[in-house]
């Protein structure tokens, strides 16, 4: 079967280690599978970092690639989605997801009848800090902008350097556990209406709030720790 295995963040630092590479088995827990992570199409624009991301399995998630992906009639591919995408790079911070109104992956799925999987990634949003760059601020309308123009957005993070521990690019020395759900079942809807969307939508998120609490208290989180939706 083919299926989504949607994920969040800033740069995806858990997607890219779990999904692109054996660093954590993952031929070994999902054997059949092939997965794929998908990129903004700009990125594959880019002379020999094109070659690069392609080498590790990551394809555009252009509408037409990721059609492709999932209704391949053999099987057996793993489209892993950052759902919120570029806008969301921009608020990629601890506790809330830009999922509220993110209804395409849901439409395709039913498309092709394309399981969906929730997927979390806990510690994802600790690796970086982002400057402050609340709506209307002279920083995010540039961002903004640049991202209007370009395809994807530009969020100015922050983290240590290599022989110190207050300022650089390279990630704080945080952990990442990303924990896989249960398959949602997806019957195939050529024509799905906007009621199957919804419903399936929610079913979604529900079954996401319930991946997270299930396991927030084994990484760290506090029991008064909620995801919200924006």
């Amino acid at each position: 079967y083919n299926c989504y295995l949607p994920s969040r963040c800033v740069l995806v630092a858990g997607a890219f280690g779990n999904f692109c590479t054996e660093a954590t088995g993952f031929s070994r827990l999902f054997p059949g599978l092939r997965s794929h992570l998908l990129m903004l199409p700009f990125w594959f624009r880019v002379p020999f970092f094109r070659d690069y991301i392609m080498c590790g399995g990551l394809v555009s998630s252009s509408k037409s690639s990721l059609s492709y992906l999932v209704s391949r009639p053999e099987g057996g591919n793993v489209a892993v989605i950052a759902v919120g995408g570029a806008p969301e790079a921009l608020d990629a911070r601890p506790g809330a997801l830009t999922l509220q109104n993110r209804k395409g992956f849901i439409k395709l799925a039913l498309k092709h009848g394309a399981q969906l999987v929730p997927v979390f990634s806990f510690g994802e949003n600790e690796l970086f800090d982002q400057m402050d760059n609340p709506d209307g601020s002279p920083l995010r309308r540039l961002q903004n902008r640049l991202q209007s123009l370009m395809g994807i957005s530009i969020p100015l993070f922050h983290a240590r350097g290599v022989f110190q521990y207050s300022f650089g690019l390279i990630p704080y020395r945080k952990p990442i556990h990303t924990v896989v759900g249960k398959p949602i079942p997806v019957s195939q809807t050529p024509s799905p209406s906007a009621e199957d969307i919804d419903h399936f939508h929610g079913v979604y998120l529900q079954n996401l709030i319930e991946l997270f609490e299930q396991n927030k208290l084994s990484y760290g989180l506090e029991e008064n720790q909620h995801l919200t939706f924006i």
